[in-house]
């Protein structure tokens, strides 16, 4: 692989995207805030390698860090925290401070503007948003948004860091939720709406999507999979009305399956 791929960052799309690269031969460099997140993000590329025909050769690759300044040999930085502007703006800035002079910086955001980041960030014209979605080793699309101001050359190193990854990339506009997500999350919020309306169970209409329409999961469950708090976010952005049930949830800190608790039980 060309580039020398850095991630910012400590969660599943994180360390899901430290093992996509691994495993295609690219040695990684993963910085998380602190020695606890470091082990968390360890625990989670342990498990994520667990099947691999080897997986100690691809977690040798995978070096981690709390000190971003060990990412200033890396030719491509990505970050992936929280959806949300004021945790990525600044901690932006600080990569962008810290990388070299032709790196390029992109953003794993779902729903945010990519020109917003790309300002805030102070590097336009390398600035790249790379949607990367979840679970990462196993789901083969890259939603690429540029930045207005980014260069032809910046474009075809994301295009050639997704294939070198294993993905596909699909060049989409910065536009709010861009291609799926503006997509799915009316269609996830409108079948959480109509549990509210008709009284039946998720598990029906789970079942139904799934056998009618052939999905590989109910809109109900993905939505406790994707997490509340996150399935909101992403919804108040490309402008969806919010049902009662998820705010209700949201307040009562049931996000899903990270909590063991959302529409559905997941402590049985």
């Amino acid at each position: 692989m060309s580039e020398s791929l850095g991630i910012v960052g400590s969660g599943l799309i994180a360390t899901g995207l430290a093992v996509a690269s691994a495993s295609s031969g690219g040695d990684v460099v993963i910085r998380a805030r602190s020695e606890e997140s470091v082990e968390k993000a360890k625990a989670a590329i342990d498990k994520a390698t667990s099947r691999l025909d080897d997986p100690e050769a691809v977690k040798a690759l995978i070096t981690h860090t709390t000190n971003l300044a060990d990412l200033a040999d890396r030719s491509y930085v990505v970050e992936a925290v929280s959806e949300d502007y004021d945790v990525k703006n600044p901690l932006l800035a600080e990569i962008a401070g810290a990388i070299g002079p032709d790196a390029v910086l992109a953003s794993t955001t779902s729903s945010l503007s990519v020109n917003k980041l790309a300002e805030a960030a102070g590097i336009p014209e390398r600035f790249v948003g790379f949607h990367v979605f979840s679970p990462v080793p196993v789901m083969k699309l890259i939603e690429i948004v540029y930045a207005d101001a980014a260069t032809d050359t910046v474009k075809q190193r994301s295009r050639d860091l997704c294939e070198a990854i294993g993905k596909t990339g699909v060049e989409v506009p910065d536009t709010p939720g861009f291609i799926v997500n503006r997509l799915l999350f009316p269609y996830l919020f409108d079948a959480a709406r109509f549990l509210e309306t008709s009284g039946l169970e998720p598990e029906a209409v789970d079942t139904a999507m799934k056998l009618g329409a052939n999905f590989p999961m109910g809109p109900i469950a993905l939505l406790d999979y994707v997490g509340l708090d996150v399935s909101i976010a992403i919804g108040e952005q490309i402008g969806v009305d919010i049902p009662q049930n998820c705010k209700d949830l949201l307040a009562a800190g049931n996000l899903g399956r990270k909590t063991k608790q959302g529409f559905y039980n997941y402590n049985k």
